[in-house]
């Protein structure tokens, strides 16, 4: 055979490999958190909307929840705003309120849509507080056991996705930025700034998805980390008991990540994945591929065994 026919047979291969994984999710919901180093750098980012548009056409639904912590701290410092973390949230005045709003929706949100659009009228964008979709109450961090205000950061406390759930069954792509309505109390100031994870996290479990992927700028969650080691071990997979005990331990960082994966699991999400968004079509080298990569959770009761368990498991990871 010549060079011609065994490139043609590796792709032969490659598709045939993943129609297991296309009979597997055909029709499901998959959310995909997406942020960090494959918003910022352009290649990964037209890669990213590639690959969405993949699963589109693949018959998978897929919905993005986004962030933009870079865009927003680069306009606060052009602004002049000061902004810092406490416990690895950002202080959110009310002016920085404005900016986090402005850049979310009006900026990321714009450019991710744009980027899926080109391949199609898919993607249409919406903030958390469209229909009613996020609603949150406001959020203290705790530093040695006190509780600190740290202005209009929000936790999720009710989703309402059936704007997402009919922009799915009219064939497109949400993408959603993580911001939320508030909860119409007294001294509620009506919009909170939300925690990207953990806004597809709840978006998850309210669209009963059959995946939450986190993107993210490691290749998972690391065995035991350290930042001097020349070489880390990335856990492939892990049930959610496990990962609550490490928890306590992860760095900053990555804890917010695996809350998220942890909170899909337990409110019935079947995998939930940390994914190196670095890596060119990450998604789908996670979703159709027999090895997969990064980290996986899965609930305690997934057994992982027989020829389902291994499909839907990935026991030989």
């Amino acid at each position: 055979m010549n060079v011609r026919t065994n490139g043609a047979l590796d792709k032969a291969h490659t598709l045939i490999e993943a129609l297991p994984w296309l009979a597997r999710f055909h029709g499901a919901t998959v959310v995909i958190k997406y942020g960090g180093n494959a918003m910022t750098e352009e290649h990964l980012r037209a890669k990213f909307a590639d690959d969405v548009v993949f699963l589109r056409y693949a018959g998978l639904r897929p919905v993005i929840v986004h962030g933009g912590g870079p865009q927003i701290q680069a306009q606060l410092d052009l602004q002049g705003i000061d902004s810092h973390f406490v416990s690895g949230l950002r202080v959110t005045t009310p002016e920085a309120m404005q900016v986090v709003r402005m850049v979310l929706v009006g900026q990321v949100n714009r450019d991710v849509v744009g980027l899926i659009n080109r391949h199609g009228p898919f993607a249409v964008g919406m903030s958390g507080e469209d229909a009613h979709l996020f609603t949150a109450e406001r959020k203290h961090a705790v530093v040695d056991g006190v509780k600190i205000d740290i202005g209009q950061v929000g936790e999720i406390v009710r989703v309402d996705a059936g704007a997402v759930q009919a922009l799915l069954d009219d064939g497109r792509i949400p993408v959603v930025s993580s911001i939320a309505r508030g909860d119409d109390g007294p001294d509620d100031p009506g919009v909170y700034n939300v925690n990207a994870d953990t806004a597809a996290a709840a978006l998850a479990v309210a669209l009963k998805a059959c995946k939450l992927i986190v993107l993210t700028d490691v290749e998972g969650l690391y065995a035991d980390w350290r930042p001097d080691a020349p070489a880390q071990e990335v856990i492939s997979r892990i049930r959610a008991s496990e990962l609550a005990e490490l928890l306590p331990a992860l760095s900053s960082g990555m804890v917010p990540k695996m809350e998220a994966c942890l909170t899909a699991v337990e409110g019935g999400v079947p995998q939930a994945h940390v994914l190196d968004g670095r890596v060119p079509h990450a998604l789908l080298l996670e979703v159709f591929t027999d090895e997969g990569i990064g980290t996986m959770v899965v609930p305690d009761s997934d057994s992982g065994s027989g020829a389902s368990g291994a499909l839907e498991g990935r026991d030989s990871r």
